[in-house]
C-alpha cells in the first residue's frame, strides 16, 4: 500500500539512516513535507527505533527502500518529489546501492528510469546510464518502452504505433505493450497478428490477448487461446484465470468452467479471492448455480463482490427468495452493500409476489444514501413499473436527481405496456430535447407504439431519427421496423428492410408472418413460414403461434396437425401461446374434441388458456359448455377478464340466451368492476335483436359510451330482416350508409332484400342506385373443403371446378336422402 502524504505543512522531519559497512557510513537523507516516513515505517513494522531515529541493521534499509520505492509515485503531485529523487540519485550512490542489491535487477533499473523521467533530472539519468552500461542493461529499448507506455497511458494510439515502428530493437515487453495498444483501439485482428509473430511469448503475452478476446465478448476464442497456452507448457497465473473467467457468458458450458476450476485447484490458486469471485460468476453465467453455491459455501474469504455475484446469479435464474436470503447473510457478516448489490436485489424483488420486500429495499437504499445513484434509481424504476405501480414510478422518476437514457427507456416502455401511449409519446418528445446520446433512445419501443396504432407517419418519423443515429442497424430496431411497416400494410417497405437485415433472426421472420396474419393474408404467411424453414431458421413460440393462427383462419386441419407435430418436437408445447393457438385451430376446424385434449394436457391453466377454451365452445355453438367452463374457471381461482366475458356473451348471443347474457353482463360490471367495451355491448344488443326485443336493444345502445359501429348496425339489420322490422331496419341502414368507410355490399343487399320482401320497390331501387354511385360491389360468398391435403374453393354459382358435374350429382343425391330421412322422422 503506497503512502499518501498529508497536505504540505511548515513542519519538516528528517530521517537519518546510518549503517557502518567496512568503515563507511551510508547516509540517506530524505527531506519531505507531510507525514513522517519513519513513523509510518515504524508503525508497519518495517524498522525499529534505536538511538533516536537511526537504523542499525542493513535489512531494515533494504526493506525501507523496497517498501517506499513503489509508493513514491503516489506523491508525484508534491513539489518535494524532485528533491527527494535527486537525493536518491546523488546521496545513495550507485556503488552503495550495489551493496544493497537494489539495481542489479532489470525491474529496479526500470523503476529508477521511471523516477528520473518524471523529474526531468539530467544528472540522475547520467548516473542511471553509467550503471546500466556497467551491468550490460539494454537501456535504449527500456527508454523506448517507457515512452511507449506513456503514449498508451495518455491513449495516444497513433503516437504509440509510430514509436513502435521506429524502435531499432523490440523486446517482449515492447510487443506486449503494442498488443495492448491494438486491443484498446479495437483492432483485435492486428493484435492477434502481432502475437502470432512473437518469438518469445510469456504468460503475460498470453494473458493480454486472452483479456482482449474476453473484453470483446468472444469467450470461446479466449478459451481456445487458454488451451493453446497450456499446450506450450506455460503455466497461467492468478491474473490469467481472472482475466479468462471475466469474459464468460451463456455460450460457455458448465463443463468448460469446471475444467478451468480443476486447473485452478491444481495450481493452488483456489484460495485467491479474485479468482474465486470470477469462478462464482462464471458458474452463474453458465447456469450452474448448484456449483456456484458449492464454491461459495467453501470459500474461506468473501467480500462484497462475492455476495453481489451470487445475488445477481440468483435473480437472473429466478431464485428470488434465495437472492433475498443472501442479502440478509451479507448484512449479517457486516459487508456493506454497494450500488450493484441493490440493483441485483431489486431485480430479484421484481419476481417476488407483492411489493413489501422491494419497498423495504427502497428504504435501505435511502438509508445507505444510494438514492442519488442513477444505476440504483433505474433499478427502483424498473421494480415499480414491473409491479404496475405507475403512480409511484412516475413520482420517483420526477424526484430522481439524475436521469439517463435508461431511465427514460424504462418509464416509456412501462407506459407502452400499460396502454398509456400518450404519456409515452410525451416522454419521448422530452427525451429528444435532452442531451443524452440518441443512439440509446428507445426506438424499438416507440416503433411498437406506431405499430400498435398503425400510425405510418409516426413510424416513418422515428425511422428517420433512427437512421440519423445509425440505430437502424441494430437488430432490435430493424426487427421493430419490419413489424411496424408490415402491420401498417406496407409490405413492400417491410420486405426491403427485411432483406437488408444483417441478421435475419426468428424475430424478424415472426414479425412478417404475424403481420400477414393480422392483415388476413394467411396464405402469404404460410409461404413465408416455409421459406423460413428452408433457410434453416428455427422459429420460436411466437412464430409457431402465428403460423397456427394462419392455419386456423384457413381451417386447414391437416396443416394444423403438422404444425402440432413441429411444436411437440421443438418442446414448445408447454408455452401457453402455442397451446392456445393449437386449441383455437382445432376449434375453428370443427375438431372440438382435440381442443379439449389440448386444454387438459396444458401444464398450467391461466386466464389466456381458459379464455381459449371458452371461445372454442362458443365458436362451435355449445353455449352450455361455454357457461360451464366459465364457472369452472372462477372455481379454480382464475379471475376472468374482458375476453372471458366476451366469449360468454357471444355464446349467449348465438343461442338466444337473453337472461343469461344480461346476468353475466352485470357480473362483469358489478362483481369484477370491469368496464364494458364496444364488443360487449355489441353482443348484448345482438342477442336482444335476435329475440326481437328491439326496444331493449335501443335502450342499451343509448347508454353506450361509444357510437355503434358497422358490425353492430349490420347485426341489427340482419335481425330486422328476420323479424320483419322495417322501421328499425331503415334507421340501421341509414346509419350504415352514412359511414364513410363502408365498402361492404352485404348491408346494401340485406336492406334491398328487406324492401323487396315488403314490396317497397321504390326504396329498393334507391338502395341499388346508392351501391352503384359508391362503387360498392357484393363480394361473392365462398367456401372451401380440404380433401387429402388439397384445398378446394367454391364461390357462389361457381362451375369452374374440374369435378363440377360429379360434385353436383353427389350433392343432389345427399339432398334427396336428407329429405327422405326427415320425412320418415315426421
Amino acid at each position: 500500500m503506497a503512502l499518501r502524504p498529508d497536505p504540505p505543512t511548515s513542519h519538516h522531519n528528517k530521517l537519518t539512516l546510518r549503517k557502518r559497512n567496512q568503515d563507511r557510513n551510508l547516509s540517506i537523507s530524505l527531506r519531505m513535507r507531510g507525514k513522517d516516513v519513519f513513523t509510518e515505517a515504524y508503525r508497519r513494522g518495517i524498522c525499529k527505533e534505536k538511538r533516536g531515529r537511526s537504523l542499525q541493521q542493513l535489512d531494515y534499509v533494504k526493506s525501507l527502500w523496497n517498501h517506499f520505492n513503489g509508493g513514491i509515485t503516489m506523491m508525484r503531485g508534491y513539489h518535494t518529489l524532485p528533491v527527494m529523487l535527486e537525493n536518491l540519485a546523488t546521496k545513495i550512490k550507485f556503488s552503495h546501492m550495489n551493496n544493497l542489491k537494489a539495481v542489479n535487477s532489470r525491474n529496479r533499473v526500470m523503476v529508477v528510469i521511471k523516477r528520473f523521467y518524471c523529474t526531468n533530472s539530467k544528472h540522475g539519468m547520467n548516473l542511471v546510464d553509467a550503471r546500466a552500461i556497467k551491468t550490460g542493461f539494454d537501456l535504449e529499448t527500456s527508454r523506448y518502452n517507457f515512452q511507449l507506455k506513456n503514449f498508451l497511458r495518455r491513449s495516444q494510439i497513433s503516437g504509440a504505433r509510430q514509436l513502435f515502428d521506429q524502435m531499432p530493437r523490440k523486446n517482449t515487453c515492447s510487443v506486449n505493450m503494442m498488443i495492448s495498444c491494438y486491443l484498446k483501439s479495437g483492432d483485435l485482428s492486428y493484435a492477434r497478428e502481432l502475437f502470432d509473430k512473437m518469438g518469445d511469448r510469456t504468460a503475460v503475452s498470453w494473458t493480454i490477448l486472452i483479456g482482449g478476446y474476453a473484453q470483446n465478448k468472444q469467450p470461446m476464442e479466449a478459451f481456445n487461446l487458454y488451451i493453446d497456452m497450456l499446450r506450450t507448457g506455460l503455466k497461467p497465473d492468478h491474473v490469467t484465470f481472472a482475466t479468462l473467467l471475466s469474459g464468460c457468458d451463456e455460450t460457455i458450458t458448465r463443463k468448460d468452467v469446471h475444467q478451468v476450476h480443476a486447473q485452478i485447484t491444481r495450481l493452488g490458486f483456489d484460495s485467491d479471492l479474485a479468482v474465486c469471485n470470477s469462478l462464482v460468476d462464471s458458474y452463474c453465467k453458465s447456469q450452474s448455480l448448484d456449483l456456484a453455491f458449492q464454491l461459495f459455501k467453501g470459500m474461506i474469504t468473501r467480500d462484497t463482490i462475492t455476495f453481489n455475484t451470487m445475488i445477481t446469479g440468483c435473480s437472473r435464474e429466478g431464485l428470488n427468495e434465495q437472492a433475498v436470503e443472501l442479502f440478509s447473510e451479507m448484512q449479517h457478516y457486516g459487508f456493506r452493500p454497494s450500488d450493484f448489490t441493490f440493483a441485483a436485489l431489486l431485480r430479484a424483488c421484481v419476481g417476488l409476489v407483492g411489493t413489501t420486500v422491494g419497498q423495504q429495499v427502497h428504504a435501505l437504499v435511502i438509508k445507505a444514501n444510494f438514492v442519488w445513484d442513477v444505476f440504483v434509481g433505474n433499478a427502483l424504476l424498473d421494480f415499480y413499473s414491473k409491479h404496475d405501480y405507475m403512480d409511484n414510478m412516475r413520482k420517483f422518476f420526477d424526484d430522481m436527481p439524475e436521469l439517463d437514457g435508461v431511465s427514460y427507456n424504462i418509464i416509456i416502455t412501462s407506459y407502452v405496456w400499460n396502454g398509456q401511449l400518450e404519456e409515452s409519446l410525451s416522454l419521448f418528445r422530452e427525451l429528444r430535447l435532452s442531451k443524452f446520446d440518441r443512439r440509446n433512445f428507445p426506438f424499438a419501443t416507440m416503433l411498437s407504439i406506431a405499430s400498435n396504432r398503425q400510425d405510418l407517419e409516426m413510424g416513418r418519423q422515428i425511422h428517420m431519427q433512427a437512421v440519423m443515429t445509425t440505430a437502424d442497424l441494430e437488430i432490435q430496431v430493424g426487427n421493430a421496423l419490419v413489424d411496424m411497416y408490415a402491420k401498417c400494410g406496407r409490405f413492400d417497405e417491410a420486405n426491403i428492410i427485411f432483406e437488408n437485415l444483417a441478421d435475419k433472426s426468428s424475430v424478424a421472420w415472426t414479425a412478417m408472418i404475424s403481420a400477414y396474419v393480422q392483415q388476413g393474408l394467411n396464405n402469404e404467411a404460410l409461404k413465408l413460414f416455409n421459406e423460413m424453414r428452408s433457410n434453416s431458421v428455427c422459429g420460436d413460440q411466437a412464430t409457431f403461434a402465428s403460423t397456427v393462427r394462419a392455419s386456423a383462419n384457413l381451417a386447414l386441419l391437416s396443416l394444423g396437425k403438422q404444425l402440432h407435430s413441429c411444436i411437440l418436437r421443438t418442446g414448445f408445447m408447454s408455452n401457453v401461446f402455442c397451446g392456445c393457438s393449437l386449441l383455437d385451430m382445432y376449434a375453428k376446424c370443427g375438431s372440438l374434441k382435440d381442443s379439449i385434449v389440448i386444454f387438459k394436457d396444458m401444464p398450467e391453466r391461466n386466464t389466456i388458456s381458459w379464455n381459449a377454451m371458452i371461445s372454442a365452445y362458443a365458436q362451435n355453438g355449445d353455449s352450455k359448455a361455454t357457461l360451464r367452463s366459465f364457472d369452472k374457471m372462477v372455481e379454480s381461482g382464475v379471475h376472468p377478464d374482458h375476453v372471458s366475458f366476451l366469449g360468454v356473451l357471444t355464446a349467449c348471443s348465438h343461442s338466444g340466451r337473453v337472461d343469461e347474457a344480461q346476468q353475466y353482463f352485470n357480473i362483469m360490471t358489478q362483481t369484477y368492476k370491469l368496464t364494458p367495451k364496444k364488443e360487449h355491448y355489441a353482443s348484448l344488443v345482438d342477442v336482444l335483436c335476435r329475440r326481437g326485443r328491439f326496444k331493449e336493444a335501443e335502450a342499451w345502445m343509448a347508454q353506450m359510451p361509444v357510437e355503434p359501429d358497422e358490425i353492430m348496425w349490420s347485426s341489427i339489420l340482419n335481425s330486422c330482416r328476420i323479424h320483419k322490422n322495417q322501421e328499425f331496419a331503415k334507421r340501421a341502414a341509414d346509419a350504415l350508409f352514412n359511414l364513410d368507410m363502408l365498402r361492404d355490399g352485404a348491408a346494401y343487399v340485406t336492406m334491398s332484400n328487406i324492401y323487396a320482401e315488403a314490396g317497397d320497390w321504390e326504396h329498393m331501387a334507391k338502395v341499388k342506385k346508392a351501391m352503384r354511385e359508391r362503387g360498392v360491389r357484393k363480394v361473392p360468398a365462398y367456401s372451401w373443403v380440404e380433401v387429402g391435403c388439397e384445398v378446394h374453393v367454391f364461390t357462389a354459382n361457381d362451375r369452374t371446378h374440374p369435378l363440377n358435374e360429379e360434385i353436383r350429382k353427389r350433392l343432389t343425391l345427399w339432398g334427396s336422402e336428407l329429405k327422405r330421412k326427415a320425412t320418415s322422422l315426421t
